[in-house]
């Protein structure tokens, strides 16, 4: 199966100067973990759910803090015709969860561990070595 088969098509974008508050209220209502930091089209970071959760409990405000002082600015990305498996590698060689995919370096689509574990169960282990990774103890359940 390819990636282009599982990504998510509806990739929502974030500026790096767009403050945590509103990048926390962008992934609220659009019920995302993470958004893609752009800047004239080119991705330059990733900012995710736990990136705002870590900046909090250092105390930085979230309506002063901006996106580039918390993002991910080494972002790994696959391509729409890469294989499921070659994005799950990527993901736990990287320990990430989410992929954006890229094609002559436009964004395509973003493909998270939820999206393969819907589609590909048997690579549900490769993705549970992935969690255990970032949450020590984890069992699955």
């Amino acid at each position: 199966m390819l990636v282009s088969e599982v990504m998510n098509k509806n990739v929502v974008v974030v500026k790096k100067d767009a403050t945590l508050k509103q990048a926390s209220e962008v992934m609220a209502k659009t019920r995302i973990g993470s958004l893609v930091v752009v800047e004239k089209n080119d991705i330059i970071g990733i900012v995710t759910s736990s990136d705002i959760i870590k900046s909090i409990a250092k105390d930085k405000v979230p309506g002063n803090t901006l996106i580039e002082e918390v993002m991910s600015k080494r972002v790994f990305t696959v391509e729409p015709d890469a294989t499921i498996q070659d994005a799950v590698a990527v993901m736990v060689e990287n320990k990430i969860r989410e992929l954006p995919v890229v094609e002559n370096k436009k964004i395509k689509g973003i493909v998270t561990v939820t999206d393969v574990a819907v589609v590909e169960p048997k690579l549900i282990a490769s993705i549970a070595s992935l969690l255990s990774m970032q949450f020590p103890g984890y069992r699955g359940g």
